[in-house]
Protein backbone atom coordinates (compact mmCIF):
# COMPACT_ATOMS: atom_id res chain seq x y z
CA UNK A 1 0.00 0.00 0.00
CA UNK A 2 1.63 3.75 -0.65
CA UNK A 3 0.82 6.89 0.72
CA UNK A 4 0.96 10.26 -0.92
CA UNK A 5 1.17 12.98 1.23
CA UNK A 6 0.69 16.66 -0.75
CA UNK A 7 3.12 19.32 0.19
CA UNK A 8 4.22 22.88 -1.20
CA UNK A 9 7.89 24.40 -1.31
CA UNK A 10 8.38 28.30 -0.88
CA UNK A 11 9.58 29.66 -3.87
CA UNK A 12 12.23 33.01 -3.87
CA UNK A 13 10.63 35.93 -5.01
CA UNK A 14 13.26 36.65 -7.65
CA UNK A 15 11.63 33.31 -9.41
CA UNK A 16 7.93 34.80 -8.84
CA UNK A 17 8.66 38.13 -10.22
CA UNK A 18 10.40 36.58 -12.87
CA UNK A 19 7.54 34.33 -13.95
CA UNK A 20 5.15 36.99 -13.65
CA UNK A 21 7.21 39.08 -16.14
CA UNK A 22 6.72 36.01 -18.30
CA UNK A 23 2.63 36.30 -17.81
CA UNK A 24 3.22 40.08 -18.81
CA UNK A 25 4.97 39.14 -22.11
CA UNK A 26 2.47 36.61 -22.92
CA UNK A 27 -0.23 39.31 -22.40
CA UNK A 28 1.50 41.76 -25.02
CA UNK A 29 2.63 39.35 -27.69
CA UNK A 30 -1.44 38.22 -27.70
CA UNK A 31 -2.06 41.80 -27.66
CA UNK A 32 0.15 42.53 -30.78
CA UNK A 33 -0.97 38.83 -32.52
CA UNK A 34 -1.60 40.73 -35.63
CA UNK A 35 1.60 42.82 -35.35
CA UNK A 36 3.55 39.96 -35.09
CA UNK A 37 2.05 37.95 -37.53
CA UNK A 38 1.76 34.81 -35.39
CA UNK A 39 -1.40 32.80 -34.53
CA UNK A 40 -2.23 32.65 -30.97
CA UNK A 41 -1.34 28.85 -30.54
CA UNK A 42 2.21 29.27 -31.51
CA UNK A 43 2.56 32.76 -29.18
CA UNK A 44 1.47 30.64 -26.07
CA UNK A 45 3.01 27.67 -27.38
CA UNK A 46 6.71 29.32 -27.29
CA UNK A 47 5.65 30.87 -23.86
CA UNK A 48 4.33 27.35 -22.66
CA UNK A 49 7.90 25.99 -23.39
CA UNK A 50 10.29 29.13 -22.44
CA UNK A 51 7.93 28.91 -18.78
CA UNK A 52 8.40 24.96 -18.39
CA UNK A 53 12.07 25.32 -19.04
CA UNK A 54 12.34 27.94 -16.76
CA UNK A 55 10.60 26.05 -14.37
CA UNK A 56 12.87 23.36 -14.59
CA UNK A 57 15.98 25.49 -14.06
CA UNK A 58 14.79 27.21 -11.10
CA UNK A 59 13.43 24.11 -9.12
CA UNK A 60 10.08 24.71 -9.07
CA UNK A 61 8.33 21.80 -11.12
CA UNK A 62 7.13 18.60 -9.86
CA UNK A 63 9.07 15.75 -11.32
CA UNK A 64 8.30 12.60 -9.41
CA UNK A 65 6.11 9.75 -10.50
CA UNK A 66 2.20 10.77 -10.45
CA UNK A 67 -0.07 8.20 -8.30
CA UNK A 68 -3.50 7.30 -9.76
CA UNK A 69 -6.31 5.17 -8.52
CA UNK A 70 -5.70 6.37 -4.64
CA UNK A 71 -8.35 7.96 -1.99
CA UNK A 72 -7.23 10.25 0.20
CA UNK A 73 -7.89 9.46 4.07
CA UNK A 74 -7.36 11.48 7.21
CA UNK A 75 -5.30 10.77 9.88
CA UNK A 76 -5.93 11.76 13.45
CA UNK A 77 -6.72 10.65 16.76
CA UNK A 78 -9.27 8.16 18.35
CA UNK A 79 -10.95 8.83 22.02
CA UNK A 80 -8.14 6.75 23.49
CA UNK A 81 -5.57 8.43 21.46
CA UNK A 82 -4.97 5.46 19.04
CA UNK A 83 -4.17 6.56 15.48
CA UNK A 84 -7.76 6.80 13.29
CA UNK A 85 -7.78 6.73 9.32
CA UNK A 86 -11.63 8.45 7.85
CA UNK A 87 -11.98 8.87 4.21
CA UNK A 88 -12.18 12.19 3.59
CA UNK A 89 -15.61 12.95 2.03
CA UNK A 90 -17.93 10.26 3.87
CA UNK A 91 -16.40 10.04 7.12
CA UNK A 92 -16.11 6.51 6.81
CA UNK A 93 -13.37 4.32 8.92
CA UNK A 94 -10.41 2.80 6.95
CA UNK A 95 -8.62 0.01 8.11
CA UNK A 96 -4.87 1.15 7.50
CA UNK A 97 -1.67 0.34 9.12
CA UNK A 98 -0.50 3.31 10.46
CA UNK A 99 2.71 1.78 10.33
CA UNK A 100 3.00 1.91 6.34
CA UNK A 101 2.36 5.93 6.62
CA UNK A 102 4.96 7.51 4.89
CA UNK A 103 6.34 10.56 6.64
CA UNK A 104 6.46 13.83 5.10
CA UNK A 105 10.04 14.13 3.99
CA UNK A 106 11.61 16.32 1.30
CA UNK A 107 11.69 15.51 -2.30
CA UNK A 108 14.44 12.71 -3.15
CA UNK A 109 15.64 14.58 -6.16
CA UNK A 110 15.38 18.16 -5.01
CA UNK A 111 12.24 19.33 -6.47
CA UNK A 112 9.16 19.84 -4.88
CA UNK A 113 6.98 16.75 -3.83
CA UNK A 114 4.49 15.39 -6.13
CA UNK A 115 0.81 15.90 -6.38
CA UNK A 116 -1.61 13.60 -7.24
CA UNK A 117 -3.82 13.42 -10.38
CA UNK A 118 -6.59 14.16 -8.65
CA UNK A 119 -8.44 17.77 -8.99
CA UNK A 120 -7.49 20.04 -6.32
CA UNK A 121 -9.63 20.70 -3.82
CA UNK A 122 -10.78 24.85 -3.97
CA UNK A 123 -8.60 25.01 -0.35
CA UNK A 124 -6.33 27.82 -1.54
CA UNK A 125 -3.19 26.30 -0.19
CA UNK A 126 -1.71 26.26 -3.61
CA UNK A 127 -1.42 29.68 -3.14
CA UNK A 128 0.73 29.70 -0.41
CA UNK A 129 -1.08 31.23 2.64
CA UNK A 130 -0.51 28.28 4.42
CA UNK A 131 -3.78 27.43 4.80
CA UNK A 132 -5.65 23.75 6.03
CA UNK A 133 -6.89 21.81 4.23
CA UNK A 134 -10.84 21.63 5.33
CA UNK A 135 -10.29 17.92 6.44
CA UNK A 136 -7.04 18.52 8.21
CA UNK A 137 -8.89 21.34 10.19
CA UNK A 138 -11.68 19.45 10.76
CA UNK A 139 -9.95 16.85 12.39
CA UNK A 140 -6.80 18.04 13.04
CA UNK A 141 -4.84 16.18 10.88
CA UNK A 142 -2.97 15.50 8.12
CA UNK A 143 -4.72 14.09 4.42
CA UNK A 144 -3.15 11.22 3.42
CA UNK A 145 -3.70 9.40 -0.06
CA UNK A 146 -3.67 5.18 0.10
CA UNK A 147 -3.37 2.54 -2.14
CA UNK A 148 -3.12 3.58 -6.05
CA UNK A 149 0.22 3.25 -7.93
CA UNK A 150 3.04 5.62 -9.60
CA UNK A 151 3.77 6.24 -13.20
CA UNK A 152 5.52 8.29 -15.30
CA UNK A 153 3.76 11.33 -16.60
CA UNK A 154 5.22 14.61 -18.65
CA UNK A 155 5.04 17.25 -15.73
CA UNK A 156 3.00 19.73 -18.43
CA UNK A 157 0.01 17.15 -18.60
CA UNK A 158 -1.70 17.37 -15.33
CA UNK A 159 -1.55 21.39 -15.59
CA UNK A 160 -3.52 21.13 -18.80
CA UNK A 161 -7.69 20.81 -17.78
CA UNK A 162 -8.91 18.59 -20.06
CA UNK A 163 -12.07 18.43 -19.16
CA UNK A 164 -12.52 22.01 -21.08
CA UNK A 165 -10.45 20.91 -23.95
CA UNK A 166 -12.73 17.76 -24.23
CA UNK A 167 -16.13 20.05 -23.82
CA UNK A 168 -14.89 22.54 -26.59
CA UNK A 169 -13.75 18.97 -28.96
CA UNK A 170 -16.95 17.47 -28.34
CA UNK A 171 -19.10 20.33 -28.62
CA UNK A 172 -17.44 21.28 -31.91
CA UNK A 173 -17.68 17.95 -33.45
CA UNK A 174 -21.51 17.35 -32.62
CA UNK A 175 -22.70 20.67 -33.89
CA UNK A 176 -20.41 20.62 -37.15
CA UNK A 177 -22.26 16.68 -37.78
CA UNK A 178 -25.65 18.09 -36.44
CA UNK A 179 -25.55 21.11 -38.52
CA UNK A 180 -25.45 19.04 -41.44
CA UNK A 181 -28.96 17.55 -40.75
CA UNK A 182 -30.25 20.92 -41.92
CA UNK A 183 -31.63 21.51 -37.85
CA UNK A 184 -29.71 24.17 -36.98
CA UNK A 185 -30.45 26.10 -40.34
CA UNK A 186 -34.26 24.93 -39.71
CA UNK A 187 -34.00 26.73 -36.01
CA UNK A 188 -32.28 29.75 -37.15
CA UNK A 189 -35.23 30.07 -40.00
CA UNK A 190 -37.86 29.84 -37.48
CA UNK A 191 -36.53 32.46 -34.60
CA UNK A 192 -36.04 34.83 -37.95
CA UNK A 193 -39.31 34.35 -38.97
CA UNK A 194 -40.68 35.07 -35.70
CA UNK A 195 -38.49 38.71 -35.47
CA UNK A 196 -40.55 39.20 -38.59
CA UNK A 197 -37.18 40.53 -39.76
CA UNK A 198 -35.93 43.05 -37.89
CA UNK A 199 -32.41 43.12 -36.31
CA UNK A 200 -33.22 44.34 -33.35
CA UNK A 201 -35.72 41.79 -31.94
CA UNK A 202 -33.41 39.11 -33.57
CA UNK A 203 -30.44 40.31 -31.35
CA UNK A 204 -32.86 40.53 -28.19
CA UNK A 205 -33.66 36.42 -29.16
CA UNK A 206 -30.05 35.42 -28.89
CA UNK A 207 -28.83 37.50 -26.41
CA UNK A 208 -31.65 36.41 -24.46
CA UNK A 209 -31.50 32.30 -25.93
CA UNK A 210 -27.03 33.36 -24.75
CA UNK A 211 -27.96 33.84 -21.16
CA UNK A 212 -30.20 30.62 -20.59
CA UNK A 213 -28.03 28.59 -22.73
CA UNK A 214 -25.13 29.67 -20.41
CA UNK A 215 -27.59 29.19 -16.99
CA UNK A 216 -27.70 25.19 -17.73
CA UNK A 217 -25.07 24.87 -20.28
CA UNK A 218 -21.23 24.91 -20.48
CA UNK A 219 -20.42 28.61 -21.44
CA UNK A 220 -18.73 27.19 -24.08
CA UNK A 221 -20.87 24.84 -25.61
CA UNK A 222 -24.01 28.08 -25.73
CA UNK A 223 -21.16 30.16 -27.70
CA UNK A 224 -21.15 27.40 -30.20
CA UNK A 225 -24.47 26.55 -30.60
CA UNK A 226 -25.67 30.22 -30.23
CA UNK A 227 -23.50 31.15 -32.51
CA UNK A 228 -23.88 28.88 -35.35
CA UNK A 229 -27.69 30.03 -35.65
CA UNK A 230 -26.76 33.48 -35.26
CA UNK A 231 -24.56 33.16 -38.21
CA UNK A 232 -27.45 31.30 -40.36
CA UNK A 233 -29.93 33.81 -39.67
CA UNK A 234 -28.06 36.93 -40.71
CA UNK A 235 -26.74 35.27 -43.77
CA UNK A 236 -30.01 34.49 -44.65
CA UNK A 237 -31.18 38.14 -43.70
CA UNK A 238 -28.55 39.75 -46.12
CA UNK A 239 -27.12 40.95 -42.89
CA UNK A 240 -23.43 39.71 -42.63
CA UNK A 241 -22.28 43.28 -41.88
CA UNK A 242 -24.35 42.78 -38.10
CA UNK A 243 -22.23 39.09 -37.34
CA UNK A 244 -19.58 40.98 -36.01
CA UNK A 245 -21.98 42.85 -33.20
CA UNK A 246 -23.99 39.53 -32.68
CA UNK A 247 -21.10 37.62 -32.16
CA UNK A 248 -19.95 40.04 -29.16
CA UNK A 249 -22.26 40.69 -27.45
CA UNK A 250 -23.57 36.90 -27.65
CA UNK A 251 -19.74 36.13 -26.13
CA UNK A 252 -19.64 38.87 -23.69
CA UNK A 253 -23.62 37.41 -22.44
CA UNK A 254 -22.01 34.06 -21.48
CA UNK A 255 -20.10 35.14 -19.03
CA UNK A 256 -23.30 37.26 -17.59
CA UNK A 257 -25.43 34.32 -18.00
CA UNK A 258 -22.88 32.22 -15.91
CA UNK A 259 -23.88 34.42 -13.04
CA UNK A 260 -27.27 32.98 -12.91
CA UNK A 261 -27.10 29.60 -11.17
CA UNK A 262 -24.78 28.52 -8.37
CA UNK A 263 -23.64 25.32 -11.09
CA UNK A 264 -23.81 28.00 -13.92
CA UNK A 265 -19.93 28.18 -13.84
CA UNK A 266 -16.63 26.90 -11.71
CA UNK A 267 -16.16 30.03 -9.58
CA UNK A 268 -19.80 29.59 -8.50
CA UNK A 269 -19.30 26.40 -6.55
CA UNK A 270 -16.67 26.97 -5.41
CA UNK A 271 -17.28 30.38 -3.36
CA UNK A 272 -20.94 29.25 -3.37
CA UNK A 273 -19.98 26.28 -1.35
CA UNK A 274 -17.46 28.37 1.19
CA UNK A 275 -20.32 30.61 2.16
CA UNK A 276 -23.15 28.07 2.26
CA UNK A 277 -25.22 29.44 -0.30
CA UNK A 278 -28.22 27.42 -1.55
CA UNK A 279 -29.06 26.78 -5.24
CA UNK A 280 -32.16 28.57 -4.52
CA UNK A 281 -30.92 31.99 -2.69
CA UNK A 282 -27.69 31.99 -5.40
CA UNK A 283 -30.68 32.50 -8.25
CA UNK A 284 -33.15 34.71 -6.52
CA UNK A 285 -30.09 37.01 -5.74
CA UNK A 286 -28.22 36.83 -8.80
CA UNK A 287 -31.03 37.38 -11.11
CA UNK A 288 -32.13 40.48 -10.90
CA UNK A 289 -28.77 41.52 -11.76
CA UNK A 290 -28.18 39.30 -14.90
CA UNK A 291 -31.64 40.85 -15.93
CA UNK A 292 -30.35 44.10 -15.71
CA UNK A 293 -26.99 43.55 -17.10
CA UNK A 294 -28.53 41.46 -20.25
CA UNK A 295 -30.58 44.43 -21.15
CA UNK A 296 -27.90 46.84 -20.84
CA UNK A 297 -25.34 45.29 -22.56
CA UNK A 298 -28.18 44.09 -25.52
CA UNK A 299 -29.27 48.22 -25.82
CA UNK A 300 -25.48 49.29 -25.83
CA UNK A 301 -24.77 46.52 -28.30
CA UNK A 302 -27.49 48.31 -30.28
CA UNK A 303 -26.47 51.30 -30.48
CA UNK A 304 -22.74 50.58 -30.42
CA UNK A 305 -23.20 48.56 -33.99
CA UNK A 306 -26.20 50.31 -35.24
CA UNK A 307 -28.90 47.58 -34.76
CA UNK A 308 -32.01 49.16 -35.35
CA UNK A 309 -35.45 47.87 -35.49
CA UNK A 310 -37.35 48.32 -38.66
CA UNK A 311 -39.10 51.80 -39.43
CA UNK A 312 -41.95 52.42 -41.89
CA UNK A 313 -44.34 50.23 -43.25
CA UNK A 314 -42.82 49.91 -46.47
CA UNK A 315 -39.14 48.29 -44.70
CA UNK A 316 -41.25 45.73 -42.26
CA UNK A 317 -43.13 44.94 -45.79
CA UNK A 318 -40.17 44.17 -47.26
CA UNK A 319 -38.70 42.38 -44.43
CA UNK A 320 -41.13 40.20 -43.99
CA UNK A 321 -41.95 39.02 -47.64
CA UNK A 322 -38.21 38.43 -47.58
CA UNK A 323 -38.39 36.14 -44.55
CA UNK A 324 -42.06 34.69 -45.51
CA UNK A 325 -39.40 33.58 -48.69
CA UNK A 326 -37.24 31.07 -46.37
CA UNK A 327 -37.91 27.62 -46.53
CA UNK A 328 -36.59 26.41 -43.18
CA UNK A 329 -37.22 22.59 -45.09
CA UNK A 330 -35.08 23.70 -48.28
CA UNK A 331 -31.93 22.31 -45.82
CA UNK A 332 -33.36 19.17 -44.80
CA UNK A 333 -31.96 15.77 -46.73
CA UNK A 334 -33.18 13.16 -44.81
CA UNK A 335 -35.83 13.90 -42.18
CA UNK A 336 -35.18 10.78 -40.63
CA UNK A 337 -31.57 11.87 -39.84
CA UNK A 338 -33.43 15.80 -39.01
CA UNK A 339 -35.66 13.86 -36.25
CA UNK A 340 -32.62 11.91 -35.04
CA UNK A 341 -30.64 15.21 -34.37
CA UNK A 342 -33.19 17.04 -33.07
CA UNK A 343 -33.79 14.35 -30.45
CA UNK A 344 -29.67 14.26 -30.20
CA UNK A 345 -29.62 18.20 -29.23
CA UNK A 346 -32.33 17.78 -26.90
CA UNK A 347 -30.55 15.21 -24.55
CA UNK A 348 -27.36 16.64 -25.20
CA UNK A 349 -28.45 19.73 -23.76
CA UNK A 350 -29.98 18.22 -20.88
CA UNK A 351 -26.96 15.86 -20.23
CA UNK A 352 -24.89 18.69 -20.14
CA UNK A 353 -27.44 20.60 -17.78
CA UNK A 354 -27.74 17.85 -15.48
CA UNK A 355 -23.98 15.76 -15.31
CA UNK A 356 -23.62 17.07 -11.82
CA UNK A 357 -26.74 15.20 -10.80
CA UNK A 358 -26.80 12.50 -13.39
CA UNK A 359 -25.76 8.47 -12.02
CA UNK A 360 -22.44 8.25 -10.64
CA UNK A 361 -20.77 7.18 -14.04
CA UNK A 362 -21.47 9.96 -15.38
CA UNK A 363 -21.32 12.46 -12.98
CA UNK A 364 -17.31 11.52 -12.39
CA UNK A 365 -16.58 11.54 -16.20
CA UNK A 366 -17.83 15.34 -16.32
CA UNK A 367 -19.33 17.04 -18.93
CA UNK A 368 -16.05 16.61 -21.59
CA UNK A 369 -17.01 12.45 -21.61
CA UNK A 370 -20.70 13.96 -22.11
CA UNK A 371 -19.92 16.17 -25.38
CA UNK A 372 -17.60 13.71 -26.28
CA UNK A 373 -19.59 10.89 -26.40
CA UNK A 374 -22.87 12.65 -28.07
CA UNK A 375 -20.38 14.33 -31.20
CA UNK A 376 -19.14 10.02 -30.88
CA UNK A 377 -23.06 9.32 -31.28
CA UNK A 378 -23.62 11.54 -33.86
CA UNK A 379 -20.66 10.81 -36.59
CA UNK A 380 -21.87 7.36 -36.84
CA UNK A 381 -23.79 9.10 -39.46
CA UNK A 382 -20.87 9.50 -41.64
CA UNK A 383 -18.71 6.91 -40.37
CA UNK A 384 -17.02 6.36 -43.87
CA UNK A 385 -15.82 10.09 -43.93
CA UNK A 386 -15.28 10.85 -40.13
CA UNK A 387 -11.87 12.48 -41.53
CA UNK A 388 -13.26 15.24 -43.29
CA UNK A 389 -15.23 16.24 -39.97
CA UNK A 390 -11.48 16.31 -37.89
CA UNK A 391 -10.50 18.32 -40.98
CA UNK A 392 -12.87 21.24 -39.80
CA UNK A 393 -11.81 21.11 -35.95
CA UNK A 394 -10.00 24.53 -34.92
CA UNK A 395 -6.54 22.99 -33.59
CA UNK A 396 -5.44 26.89 -33.25
CA UNK A 397 -8.04 27.02 -30.84
CA UNK A 398 -7.43 23.66 -28.96
CA UNK A 399 -3.82 24.42 -29.25
CA UNK A 400 -3.85 27.67 -27.39
CA UNK A 401 -5.89 26.26 -24.58
CA UNK A 402 -3.87 23.43 -23.91
CA UNK A 403 -0.40 26.06 -23.90
CA UNK A 404 -2.43 28.35 -22.13
CA UNK A 405 -3.16 25.63 -19.44
CA UNK A 406 0.43 25.25 -18.92
CA UNK A 407 1.57 28.48 -18.65
CA UNK A 408 -0.89 28.96 -15.52
CA UNK A 409 -0.06 25.73 -14.29
CA UNK A 410 3.75 26.71 -14.29
CA UNK A 411 2.85 30.25 -13.00
CA UNK A 412 0.75 28.66 -10.03
CA UNK A 413 3.98 26.51 -8.97
CA UNK A 414 5.98 29.44 -9.10
CA UNK A 415 3.96 31.79 -6.81
CA UNK A 416 2.34 34.22 -9.20
CA UNK A 417 -1.29 33.43 -8.43
CA UNK A 418 0.10 33.46 -4.53
CA UNK A 419 1.44 36.99 -4.80
CA UNK A 420 -1.35 38.41 -6.35
CA UNK A 421 -3.56 36.87 -3.20
CA UNK A 422 -1.20 38.58 -1.25
CA UNK A 423 -1.91 41.87 -2.99
CA UNK A 424 -5.80 40.69 -2.58
CA UNK A 425 -5.72 39.85 1.39
CA UNK A 426 -4.53 42.85 2.15
CA UNK A 427 -7.70 44.75 0.81
CA UNK A 428 -9.69 41.67 2.26
CA UNK A 429 -8.27 42.52 5.32
CA UNK A 430 -8.86 46.22 5.36
CA UNK A 431 -12.48 45.38 4.11
CA UNK A 432 -13.60 42.99 7.39
CA UNK A 433 -11.85 45.39 9.65
CA UNK A 434 -14.48 47.81 11.76
CA UNK A 435 -13.28 50.72 9.63
CA UNK A 436 -14.17 49.56 5.84
CA UNK A 437 -15.67 51.66 3.64
CA UNK A 438 -17.53 50.66 0.62
CA UNK A 439 -14.95 51.47 -1.66
CA UNK A 440 -12.85 48.48 0.15
CA UNK A 441 -15.28 46.47 -1.29
CA UNK A 442 -15.80 47.39 -5.15
CA UNK A 443 -11.64 47.30 -5.17
CA UNK A 444 -11.96 43.83 -4.49
CA UNK A 445 -14.64 43.24 -6.93
CA UNK A 446 -12.30 45.37 -9.47
CA UNK A 447 -9.53 43.74 -8.86
CA UNK A 448 -10.95 39.99 -8.76
CA UNK A 449 -12.23 41.25 -12.42
CA UNK A 450 -9.03 42.09 -13.11
CA UNK A 451 -6.90 39.02 -12.21
CA UNK A 452 -9.57 36.60 -13.87
CA UNK A 453 -8.78 38.62 -17.16
CA UNK A 454 -5.71 37.61 -17.34
CA UNK A 455 -5.47 34.52 -15.23
CA UNK A 456 -7.50 31.17 -14.82
CA UNK A 457 -10.41 32.33 -12.49
CA UNK A 458 -10.80 29.09 -10.60
CA UNK A 459 -7.67 29.00 -8.45
CA UNK A 460 -8.44 33.02 -7.72
CA UNK A 461 -12.19 32.45 -6.43
CA UNK A 462 -10.82 29.21 -4.55
CA UNK A 463 -8.14 31.16 -3.16
CA UNK A 464 -10.31 34.96 -2.47
CA UNK A 465 -12.52 32.29 -0.51
CA UNK A 466 -10.43 30.66 1.47
CA UNK A 467 -9.16 33.83 2.76
CA UNK A 468 -12.79 35.28 3.31
CA UNK A 469 -12.88 32.03 5.29
CA UNK A 470 -9.94 32.80 7.52
CA UNK A 471 -10.80 35.94 7.93
CA UNK A 472 -14.27 34.99 9.25
CA UNK A 473 -16.55 36.92 6.96
CA UNK A 474 -20.07 36.19 7.89
CA UNK A 475 -22.24 34.02 5.10
CA UNK A 476 -24.38 37.01 4.40
CA UNK A 477 -21.58 39.17 3.83
CA UNK A 478 -21.71 40.45 0.27
CA UNK A 479 -17.97 40.49 0.09
CA UNK A 480 -18.97 36.29 -1.38
CA UNK A 481 -20.43 38.05 -4.03
CA UNK A 482 -17.79 40.64 -4.75
CA UNK A 483 -15.49 37.45 -5.66
CA UNK A 484 -18.34 35.39 -7.55
CA UNK A 485 -18.90 38.73 -9.45
CA UNK A 486 -15.58 39.86 -10.01
CA UNK A 487 -14.19 36.47 -11.17
CA UNK A 488 -17.08 36.03 -13.54
CA UNK A 489 -17.27 39.43 -15.64
CA UNK A 490 -13.07 39.54 -15.22
CA UNK A 491 -13.52 37.23 -18.64
CA UNK A 492 -15.18 40.11 -20.82
CA UNK A 493 -12.27 42.33 -20.01
CA UNK A 494 -9.65 40.07 -22.66
CA UNK A 495 -10.32 37.18 -25.14
CA UNK A 496 -8.29 35.01 -23.06
CA UNK A 497 -10.50 36.48 -19.63
CA UNK A 498 -13.16 32.86 -20.47
CA UNK A 499 -13.27 30.38 -22.93
CA UNK A 500 -16.27 31.26 -24.44
CA UNK A 501 -15.02 35.06 -25.32
CA UNK A 502 -12.26 33.21 -26.95
CA UNK A 503 -14.53 30.90 -29.04
CA UNK A 504 -16.65 34.14 -29.87
CA UNK A 505 -13.63 35.59 -31.37
CA UNK A 506 -12.85 32.18 -33.22
CA UNK A 507 -16.07 32.04 -34.79
CA UNK A 508 -15.62 35.55 -36.02
CA UNK A 509 -12.45 34.61 -37.52
CA UNK A 510 -14.09 31.30 -39.22
CA UNK A 511 -16.47 33.64 -41.09
CA UNK A 512 -13.78 36.75 -42.01
CA UNK A 513 -14.41 38.64 -39.80
CA UNK A 514 -11.39 40.82 -38.13
CA UNK A 515 -10.92 40.50 -34.55
CA UNK A 516 -7.28 40.49 -32.73
CA UNK A 517 -6.38 40.76 -29.36
CA UNK A 518 -6.13 44.23 -28.77
CA UNK A 519 -9.12 45.09 -31.02
CA UNK A 520 -11.52 42.93 -29.06
CA UNK A 521 -10.07 44.39 -25.36
CA UNK A 522 -11.01 47.83 -27.05
CA UNK A 523 -14.65 47.25 -28.36
CA UNK A 524 -15.39 44.69 -25.47
CA UNK A 525 -13.85 47.43 -22.87
CA UNK A 526 -17.34 49.68 -22.50
CA UNK A 527 -19.15 46.85 -21.48
CA UNK A 528 -17.14 45.09 -19.19
CA UNK A 529 -16.82 48.33 -17.56
CA UNK A 530 -20.86 48.68 -17.31
CA UNK A 531 -21.27 45.40 -16.03
CA UNK A 532 -18.89 45.72 -13.28
CA UNK A 533 -20.39 49.37 -12.05
CA UNK A 534 -23.46 47.33 -12.13
CA UNK A 535 -22.29 44.80 -10.03
CA UNK A 536 -20.97 47.32 -7.57
CA UNK A 537 -23.60 49.34 -7.36
CA UNK A 538 -25.56 45.51 -6.80
CA UNK A 539 -23.45 44.54 -4.16
CA UNK A 540 -23.14 47.40 -1.76
CA UNK A 541 -27.12 48.49 -2.13
CA UNK A 542 -28.46 45.39 -1.98
CA UNK A 543 -26.10 42.37 -1.01
CA UNK A 544 -24.44 43.87 1.72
Amino acid sequence: MSFVLIANAPVATSVTILFAALLVGLILCLALEEKIHAKKSLIAGLFAIICLLMGAICGILPFDKVVVGSHEVVEHKGLHGEVVFDADKHHEHVDVDPVEVAEPTGPEDGHQPHETNEPAEPNGNEAGHGAKDESTAKHGARPIHVDGHRLTMPVFIPGIDWGVIAIILGSSLFVDVTSRSGLFSWIAIKVTKASRGDPLVLLFSYGLMTVAFSAVLNNVTAMIIVGSLTAVSLHKLGRNDKLLGFLLIEGLLTNVGGLLTLISSVPNIIVGSAANISFVEFFVKASPYVLVTTLVTIVMGARFFNIKRLVGKPEKEDALKLVNGFDENDGVESWAFFNFAGAMLVLFVIFIATTSILPAGIKHLGMGFVALSFAGIMLLRYKSAVDQFYKAIDWDLLGFFMALFVVIYVMEHAGVLNLIGLGLQEVLVSITAPTAGYQDASLLLVGAAGFSSVTDNIPLAAMLSNILHQLDAPTSSGLWWSIIFGANLGGNLTPIGSASTLVAVTIMHKHKLEMSFAKFVVMAFPYAIVQLVIAVIYVLLFLR
